[in-house]
């Protein structure tokens, strides 16, 4: 019937009130959880909103921290904005949020384990935001992306959001070392959130361990463990 909105299905609606937005135009959301697997003339991919959604999160994320630290320098607020809009980041919200249980992917990307990457989970996490955004507009969009990234916004400006992996391997260099390696040693956790446990290791042998739900988060969180044992050494 013309005119008659689009009802989402059960698990969309669900996933829909998960992020705390009422979506005016469902289709969008349909197409926002659609994999380029599983699309076709008729049934567009979320590769275009992806697009959007990664610039609508970037301001979102900037416009934050810009005003949570008036006296941050621009080198300051730049590790902080690359620490949340990274992939990792993006695609551990999008765990927590149920977003995997919801993509719609072809055959062999759901058996190739598709709805655990992290790739895959970031680039829907931003494609959700754009469908958002074109539903309601910016400052929706903005609620949604401050709702979900919740204290990660202020703790980025306490936390040490520098790229853990690349100290570690330029103290590595300075020393006349190969690079630090990095081995997953355990998995645990459901299919659809998995946690990681990685060792990173250095040609002397010493070694530091870090859990994460990403595997790259967790060689991050490796790579600083070992840091800071090389410090306190220091």
């Amino acid at each position: 019937m013309s005119g008659q909105r689009v009802k989402l299905a059960a698990d969309l609606a669900a996933f829909a009130t998960r992020i705390g937005h009422d979506f005016r135009r469902p289709e969008l959301l349909a197409r926002a959880v659609t994999h380029a697997s599983l699309s076709s003339p008729t049934r567009p991919s979320n590769e275009r909103l992806e697009f959007l959604g990664d610039r609508v999160l970037g301001l979102s994320i900037a416009t934050a921290l810009f005003q949570q630290d008036g006296s941050a320098a621009e080198g300051q607020l730049a590790p902080r904005f690359n620490a949340l809009v990274r992939q990792e980041t993006c695609a551990e919200i999008a765990r927590e949020v149920g977003l995997g249980d919801v993509l719609k992917l072809g055959r062999s990307e759901m058996l190739s384990g598709g709805r655990r990457k992290e790739a895959l989970l970031g680039d829907a996490l931003e494609a959700v935001i754009a469908a958002i955004y074109l539903d309601a507009g910016f400052e929706a969009a903005r609620d949604t992306v401050l709702r979900l990234w919740g204290d990660r916004i202020a703790q980025a400006a306490r936390a040490d959001t520098r790229d853990a992996k690349s100290t570690l391997q330029e103290w590595a260099q300075a020393r006349g070392l190969p690079p630090p390696t990095y081995a997953e040693t355990a998995r645990s956790g459901p299919d659809h959130q998995p946690v990681f446990t990685v060792e990173a290791r250095l040609a002397t042998g010493e070694t530091a361990s870090g859990t994460a739900t990403g595997k790259r988060a967790a060689e991050q969180s490796a790579a600083r463990a070992l840091l800071a044992r090389l410090e306190q050494q220091e």
